[in-house]
């Protein structure tokens, strides 16, 4: 019932975001645009973005968003973000289950809640992408491995089968990253043990059967949809290039080691400090403690190496630094850094209020002025000072750690319901919304954008794509009585190049009526 009441929690927070939140630019429009072309085209397994081939991300996804489609008749952010929300509480529920084997409910309590709101997870979790998907099968996956080395599976016959088809699912959300995880980590963990004989026990003629023909399937499907050049860009300009010296996203090897900090904030210093302190201190004996060891580090040595980099990509090894590090909390937690490591979210908590009232007393920041996000402020800041209270009284972190989740999650929830005009910053619909009402009130009805951003899927909005049409090229074809869509920060240059022109400012965006 305790695990219950974290999860349902967990989705009361994100209710708001969910009923409220636009869609953003970059991948969540893109997204729907690849799927209306796939579904007006009646193709499956090859898509394209703007008539381009887009051989990026394997289907699976995709599939998703066309039952939505099919479905609803659209694509409603309710129903997309639970193939986000779903997978990451799954993920949880795994983690929580596995440790269960060496942590009692206390621990496991404090590690739900850990999970839950751990930066870049909280954050994929209300995110329309395929990466907790894939971390989701991942998780399964290595924990029907680690049953069934354990001799803790109570099926064998049956996860020998879940094994090679969570593997192949995880390949099948996102790609590679999805079999190399797995097939990385439980090497290595073999090796450690001393067990490496047993290696085709899990990866042996059923795995490869069931790995290699699903990829027959899907690779032959492509074929006969596509094209060759379709095929050689999903199998190697897609894996290889990126992997070896990226056409997109590429850093250096060192780039996680500087991402790590906030992507598990608020727990980063926490998480890495016990994480680091259990290795150099040689407390990692248990075959949990190794698998989740090997694992976390693993992951994070292969994606260093591999040279498309962005924070995302490091999702799959958050589980296994959390829960690493969980279990040797009780072992820490009356440190005196490690309680430094839990009051400082907790002194950034009693901060947010005072510096949110200094932010929204500025021109650029005045929406953060909202009441509701006052209020959120202020349930952030009386949890933090509930933690550092709870700090001082006690000896363990454990209650100050829960304190800040829950903070957290109830300050998410009211401060969600401020979405409506949040959405101006992040979306495009309101400023499509107010540019059709000025284009039918022209006359014309023409919509134009100029340095807008991304405006694949921008259609979901106004039915159609408007072209891109600089100032000098509107000049000398004489056009009057449009309107141009643009951000903010660029009206006043776009509004000088017309004398006359009116600026309708829409938060992040703005739309200008050229008389």
């Amino acid at each position: 019932m305790k695990r219950l009441h974290t999860y349902l929690w967990m989705l009361l927070a994100m209710l708001p975001f969910i009923l409220l939140r636009d869609f953003m630019p970059n991948h969540e429009l893109r997204y729907l645009s690849i799927v209306d072309e796939a579904l007006r085209d009646g193709t499956f397994f090859t898509f394209t973005l703007d008539g381009q081939p887009y051989a990026d991300k394997p289907p699976f996804y995709f599939w998703l968003l066309m039952l939505s489609k099919w479905l609803t008749g659209g694509y409603p952010m309710w129903l997309l973000s639970l193939f986000s929300l779903l997978p990451g509480l799954v993920t949880v529920y795994v983690m929580d289950r596995w440790a269960g084997l060496e942590a009692d409910e206390r621990l496991r309590s404090t590690g739900r809640w850990m999970m839950l709101t751990c930066g870049l997870f909280l954050g994929l979790m209300l995110y329309l992408r395929m990466d907790m998907l894939m971390c989701m099968f991942i998780v399964l996956s290595l924990h029907t491995f680690y049953r069934l080395w354990s001799g803790h599976s109570v099926h064998p016959g049956r996860d020998r089968w879940l094994f090679p088809f969570y593997v192949f699912m995880a390949l099948f959300s996102k790609g590679p990253v999805g079999i190399l995880v797995p097939l990385l980590g439980t090497t290595v963990f073999l090796i450690a043990k001393r067990d490496l004989r047993s290696f085709g026990r899990y990866w042996g003629w059923r795995t490869w059967s069931v790995l290699l023909g699903g990829c027959v399937l899907w690779f032959g499907s492509v074929f006969l949809e596509g094209d060759t050049a379709y095929l050689d860009n999903l199998l190697f300009h897609q894996t290889v290039d990126r992997a070896v010296s990226s056409f997109h996203h590429q850093h250096p090897f060192y780039y996680y080691f500087g991402t790590v900090w906030y992507s598990l904030a608020p727990w980063s210093l926490l998480v890495v400090g016990v994480f680091l302190t259990a290795l150099c201190r040689r407390w990692v004996k248990t075959d949990l403690q190794q698998f989740f060891f090997i694992i976390a580090g693993t992951t994070f040595v292969m994606l260093s190496c591999i040279s498309s980099k962005i924070q995302i990509y490091l999702l799959p090894a958050f589980p296994f630094f959390v829960y690493g590090a969980l279990l040797f909390l009780p072992r820490c937690e009356r440190s005196r850094w490690t309680k430094v490591a839990v009051v400082l979210p907790a002194v950034v908590f009693v901060a947010a209020l005072p510096v949110l009232l200094v932010l929204a007393q500025r021109e650029k920041t005045a929406f953060l002025g909202s009441a509701w996000l006052l209020a959120c402020a202020g349930i952030l800041a009386a949890t933090g000072l509930i933690s550092l209270y709870l700090q001082a009284r006690r000896n363990s972190v454990q209650p100050s750690i829960r304190t800040l989740a829950i903070g957290l999650l109830l300050g998410l929830f009211i401060g969600g319901w401020d979405m409506p005009e949040l959405n101006k910053q992040i979306g495009y619909g309101h400023v499509c919304e107010k540019g059709m009402e000025l284009a039918r009130e022209c006359g014309s009805g023409e919509l134009y954008t100029w340095k807008l951003g991304r405006t694949e899927g921008i259609e979901k909005y106004l039915g159609h794509k408007p072209p891109e049409m600089s100032p000098d090229e509107a000049k000398a074809t004489g056009k009057h009585g449009f309107v141009y869509l643009t951000r903010t920060k660029l009206a006043d240059e776009l509004a000088a190049a017309f004398p006359g022109a009116t600026i309708y400012e829409v938060g992040k965006y703005a739309a200008i009526v050229v008389k």
